[in-house]
């Protein structure tokens, strides 16, 4: 996954990620898009892999510290973790606990030397799960490098140049044991005002993506969202369509519906500044008699 950004290192939103429900390659080169409206696996909406389905993600920030909550059920059995977030001066630590015993730290240290980022993660007790991930921001070019802490270490490269209006970027990762890539990317984005549109070309040239996101008013509380995925090697086409309606300053509707018949959506309500709740639930049309999936989360900020 492409971790750099565009001449904005805190611009978070991109056109792809408006699908990422659908789409698991989410490059944040693309960042011209300020609109993510049919994300469906962040903040405790789905979460979903297979049967998996997050039903409760629980989250408090006080100050410079932060705590979570998440539990999971995946068919008949249920999964939860608690982590716990401490930041202090430029270091960022990130420490995760889960029901099977697995403890994952991130330390993320920020401008160790000017415009980077310097990433290192673990897990324990697999000693072979350590990555150091490198960052560097420029105005208008990134780049970034990741390796993994083991005895057959993987690499992971990734570039991005651009300007407000247009974007570039490309991945590749190198599997320095066997001595070949194991996935390679690039795409392309172009941002106007009241519109975004991508294309990126995936899955070692075997899966390209179109989207498209057109904002409906000036002010943005409405937009409609398009997308195509193209699977050169089953000749398979997908399509996804949805939409963003702001009912007012503080409710969010989201929406989605693909060519499988799958339909999503998301309501989003800032109970008091900064805490937000958020119930999202998924559905087949063209399988009614299945049981609907449901998601709640909670965002408290005080």
């Amino acid at each position: 996954m492409l971790n750099a950004t565009v001449y904005n290192n805190h611009n978070k939103g991109n056109c792809l990620s408006l699908l990422q429900h659908v789409v698991s390659f989410k490059p944040s080169f693309l960042n011209g898009c300020q609109l993510s409206c049919l994300s469906f696996c962040s903040g405790g909406e789905w979460d979903q892999i297979g049967n998996t389905l997050c039903l409760l993600n629980l989250r408090l920030e006080l100050s410079e510290q932060a705590i979570t909550s998440t539990a999971v059920k995946k068919g008949g059995l249920s999964a939860g973790d608690v982590a716990a977030q401490y930041k202090y001066g430029n270091t960022l630590v990130d420490v995760k606990v889960d029901t099977e015993s697995k403890i994952s730290t991130t330390l993320t240290f920020t401008e160790v030397i000017p415009s980077t980022k310097t990433i290192a993660s673990f897990q324990l007790p697999d000693l072979n799960s350590g990555k150091l991930e490198v960052q560097y921001f420029h105005n208008h070019a990134t780049f970034t490098t990741a390796v993994s802490m083991n005895q057959t270490p993987a690499i992971d490269l990734s570039a991005t140049i651009g300007t407000p209006t247009i974007g570039f970027g490309a991945e590749a990762g190198y599997d320095a044991t066997a001595g070949h890539f194991t996935k390679y990317t690039a795409g392309i984005s172009v941002t106007k005002p009241d519109s975004c549109a991508t294309v990126i070309l995936g899955d070692k040239g075997d899966t390209i993506r179109a989207s498209y996101v057109h904002h409906l008013d000036r002010l943005r509380k409405s937009a409609a969202v398009g997308e195509i995925t193209r699977r050169f090697s089953t000749n398979e086409n997908t399509l996804t369509v949805g939409g963003l309606y702001a009912v007012d300053n503080l409710t969010v509707v989201k929406a989605k519906l693909n060519n499988d018949g799958k339909l999503g959506a998301v309501l989003q309500h800032e109970l008091i500044p900064k805490s937000i709740l958020t119930i999202s639930s998924e559905f087949d049309t063209k399988a009614l008699e299945k049981i609907p999936k449901f998601g709640v989360a909670l965002a408290l900020k005080p």
